[in-house]
């Protein structure tokens, strides 16, 4: 054994085989086969059973739904492409690692917390999905659009149990979760392009015209939602992953990529999961809105349910409840995962597994609450704007840093516990496009690639002010 392969040893044993504070060593790197298996479960995944419906409700046309699509979708590649995935595989550290280095522990302290809650949350979201399947067998009532609390004993034992074995296996770190997603997806992918092809026999769709028809120029928006038009879809399917890409969450998966051309792997996922699979799921939801069921909701000024394990069921049947759970754990283990080594970075000493159990339990209880699912556009979209500036940092510094003659991690070579540049960037960029959109009623998604520029902005200037302040 070299020395160099010693020094691997050694690392993977201090840090548990997770690296949460050390570079990821070479022979720990993983192939694009392995990021490929993710991104297609992670994104063809039980969120696109409620999502895909969602536009439908928004009254959004077909020109505006599949272009939009098509456009935001790539533009989100593009992003992990040329931004997370050569920022992760240059450095090689998770994302809490990384800004620790850049803003101080106490402040990275305070963003971790909320970033490992938000993805909580959004586990949650899938926990709530997977319940609605598991629970069909058990005939139990289904959470309806508006609802915020759990609706009985039997859907809190389903999600408690489903929860559970979610968070089993995201706490077994990411060869486990990229090992679940490589085995599911492909079940995942094939239940979605048969349930589109059932729904379309269901609508008698003869020809592309029939298919254009069934949105055609769009339709009001149902109670409680808002119209929805290209630049909507657009931004949104852009954005539905801000933290992640512009945000740099994944430098937490694609430290272990071999290369930034890794990020291409992303494509499966977005035309996969966040086109055909959104579209497959509103064909599911436009045959529903045929039936009895659905008109008396609409006749009383009431949006139908949305609950993806009775819609995927009404169309393939027992195959479709398997795909719903299994959707929905392909996006909570490594959401879960993320959320775990968010809590890892603000307490080191204790064990991934436990930590990433901790987040499981949270998601867990967070999924209890069907609003986290049913209003996943909004919280979709809030979150992104949320986190994503705090990707800005990394982006601007790592790219413009130099050029303009800032010191890169300077918390870390300055011992800095609270890096003041960074916080009054977030807060300012946040606070005013925050404020825009609630006093002039502005679609968040409007406004979060102006966040992020603006914060990325402010950084560089404020650091530039700070540093000399210090260095005179």
């Amino acid at each position: 054994m070299t020395i160099y392969n010693q020094e691997e040893v050694v690392i993977e044993e201090i840090s548990g085989g997770e690296f949460e504070r050390e570079p990821v060593p070479y022979s720990n790197w993983k192939s694009w086969k392995s990021f490929l298996g993710m991104y297609a479960g992670e994104h063809a995944a039980g969120t696109e059973f409620v999502i895909g419906p969602l536009f439908l409700t928004t009254g959004v046309s077909a020109f505006d739904l599949i272009f939009g699509l098509l456009l935001g979708n790539l533009m989100a590649v593009l992003s992990w492409r040329f931004l997370t995935a050569e920022i992760g595989t240059k450095f090689r550290f998770t994302l809490y690692y990384h800004l620790e280095k850049i803003c101080g522990k106490r402040l990275v302290t305070l963003y971790n917390l909320a970033n490992g809650m938000l993805f909580c949350f959004l586990a949650g979201a899938m926990i709530t999905i997977s319940a609605t399947a598991v629970g069909i067998p058990f005939d139990m009532e289904m959470p309806q659009l508006t609802d915020t609390m759990p609706n009985g004993v039997t859907w809190i034992v389903i999600v408690l149990c489903i929860g559970t074995v979610i968070s089993v296996i995201a706490a077994r770190g990411y060869s486990t979760v990229a090992k679940a997603a490589n085995w599911m997806s492909p079940v995942i992918v094939l239940a979605f392009v048969v349930c589109g092809i059932v729904a379309l026999f269901q609508l008698n769709v003869n020809s592309f015209s029939d298919f254009w028809n069934i949105w055609g120029n769009g339709s009001e928006p149902f109670p409680g939602q808002i119209k929805y038009t290209f630049w909507h879809v657009f931004l949104w399917s852009w954005f539905a992953n801000a933290a992640m890409h512009i945000g740099m969450s994944d430098l937490s998966v694609f430290r272990f990529a071999k290369k930034a051309s890794t990020g291409w792997t992303t494509a499966a996922g977005m035309y996969i999961g966040h086109f055909i699979a959104w579209i497959a799921a509103c064909l599911l939801y436009a045959v529903y809105l045929k039936s009895p069921e659905a008109q008396v909701f609409l006749s009383n000024g009431q949006a139908p349910p949305v609950a993806p394990g009775p819609l995927a069921y009404n169309a393939i049947g027992v195959f479709g409840i398997i795909a719903v759970i299994l959707a929905g754990w392909t996006t909570a283990n490594p959401t879960i995962y993320r959320a775990g080594l968010a809590f890892q970075a603000i307490l080191p000493k204790t064990s991934t597994f436990w930590v990433t159990l901790i987040a499981g339990g949270i998601a867990t209880v967070a999924g209890l609450f069907p609003a986290f699912a049913m209003r996943l556009l909004d919280f979709v979209a809030l979150y992104g704007f949320i986190l994503a500036p705090v990707g800005a940092v990394i982006v601007f510094e790592y790219f413009f840093g130099a050029k303009i003659g800032i010191q890169s991690f300077y918390a870390q070579k300055t011992g800095g516990r609270f890096n003041l540049a960074v916080f009054w960037a977030w807060l300012i960029s946040f606070g005013i496009f925050y404020f825009i959109s609630v006093h002039y009623n502005v679609f968040l998604s409007f406004l979060t690639l102006p966040a992020w520029l603006l914060c990325g902005l402010l950084f560089l200037f404020l650091s530039k002010f700070y540093q000399n302040k210090v260095y005179q």
